[in-house]
Order: C-alpha cells, then structure tokens, then sequence
C-alpha cells in the first residue's frame, strides 16, 4: 500500500495513476471495499493508497450520520438497504462476511493503530488482520483486551500496537488525515480520490474503475 504519493497529482509523469481509498475499518462498506478495489487497481494498473481516517471525526465535521441512524424512520429504506448489501456480497463472492454483533463499534483506538502501522510502513498486514476481526470474525474490537488477543493472533504485538496508539504523533496524525479528508471533500467512508476528483460509496467503484482506465 503505497502511503508517499502526493496527494494532488492523479499519476506520475511515467507511473500508473493513483487512487487514494479513506478507510474506517467501523464501516462495513469500507471492508467490502477493500475486499474488491485491489483487483480494480491489478486490473487498472493503478497504484493503491490507504488512507486512515476517523469515521466518527468525519461524521462529526460534516453533521453527517450514518445510514442506520438517518433511514431509521424511512419506511422500507433500511429493508433496501439491507438488500443492496446482499446483493454487493453475492456480486463478488465475499462469503466471509458477518455482520458484527457489536456493531457500531467506537474505532478510535483501531484507527490510531492504523495511522502507526502507516508511520512504520506496515500498514497491510495491520489492515488485512484488523478487517478480519471486524468482519469476518467480529470482535468488541473497542475492548484493549480483545484487541491484543486478536492482534497477537494475526502476527501482529497487540501490546505495542496499544501503546503506539496513544503516541501524541500518533493522534495528531489520525486527526489531521481526517481533517484532511473532509477538507477535500469526505462526508463519509469509503471514500475514494483520483487527483482531486472524489468518489463516495462501494456502488462508485464502477466509476472508480473507469475512471483509472480511462
């Protein structure tokens, strides 16, 4: 995951074009994401960078709320919601999935950890293994002690993660990437930008595909 690449140019004079993908890992369409934009970006040959954001910060921000929260009083809006997501998950085989019993889940920690697995350049592993444990087998991953067991099951030190996530740098930098984000556009997660152009929602990754293949 490509984590140096500026953030105003959509390629390199020589290189493949870049898509930035703002990441929350409390979302479940931030994870179906991740599960099907590698592929986009083998089949583009884009380069793939992940930004850790903070949902709730965005959300914040923004007055925004989440999908469950603003179509609760709708009518048949969350049914169709729910609908869409059977769809996404049958569309690309992502049979892994669990809905997580404790969902919504307070990310500030996991995300923190994100932005110090990004600092260290080993923000992949950390992604892959904090998504399983969200998605396919949820945890309370806002509790410390889950979170190290999980962590030092995926290879990962759970206890120095919990310690590099309190790091003043640390959360400085989660707060300034999602700053950032909504700077340039975020309302929510997963958001997607090519160059200055942005992209919101897992049904965008159509446009985002040809967008990078144009």
């Amino acid at each position: 995951m490509d984590t140096d690449a500026d953030d105003e140019a959509p390629m390199s004079l020589n290189g493949p074009r870049l898509v930035e993908f703002h990441f929350d890992v409390g979302s479940p369409n931030a994870y179906f994401v991740h599960k099907v934009l590698p592929g986009i970006a083998e089949r583009t040959g884009a380069t793939l960078r992940y930004v850790p954001v903070l949902l709730g910060g965005i959300f914040k921000a923004t007055h925004n709320r989440s999908p469950f929260e603003a179509f609760a009083g709708i009518r048949n809006k969350l049914a169709y919601e729910r609908l869409e997501i059977a769809r996404f998950i049958a569309r690309h085989g992502l049979t892994g999935f669990k809905m997580n019993p404790f969902f919504p889940v307070n990310t500030l920690m996991l995300m923190r950890g994100a932005v110090a697995m990004d600092k260290e350049g080993r923000l992949g592993p950390y992604v892959e293994a904090a998504f399983h444990h969200m998605w396919v087998e949820p945890k309370k991953m806002d509790d410390p002690a889950v979170f190290k067991t999980a962590m030092d099951a995926s290879g990962l030190d759970g206890a120095a993660l919990l310690e590099a996530a309190q790091a003043p740098d640390v959360k400085a930098g989660l707060i300034a990437n999602t700053e950032a984000s909504v700077g340039r556009g975020a309302f929510g997660v997963p958001t997607f930008f090519i160059g200055r152009e942005m992209y919101f929602g897992k049904d965008r990754l159509r446009d985002v595909e040809e967008a990078l293949a144009a």
